[in-house]
């Protein structure tokens, strides 16, 4: 993989990331914790899990 590559692919997971914490903080509380089993408050640690595994 070259450097530029590389690059691209983290700018790529970064964006992912940000979209995705976005994402799961406008869900409704209420949604998030009964529908989807998920803690919309940590948001942050669950888009890393995500993207970054």
């Amino acid at each position: 993989m070259t450097a530029y590559e590389t690059i691209r692919e983290i700018i790529a997971k970064r964006a992912l990331y940000h979209k995705t914490v976005r994402e799961i903080e406008a869900l409704p509380v209420d949604l998030a914790i009964e529908d989807m089993g998920i803690n919309p408050y940590k948001a942050k640690e669950i888009a890393r899990r995500a993207v970054y595994g």
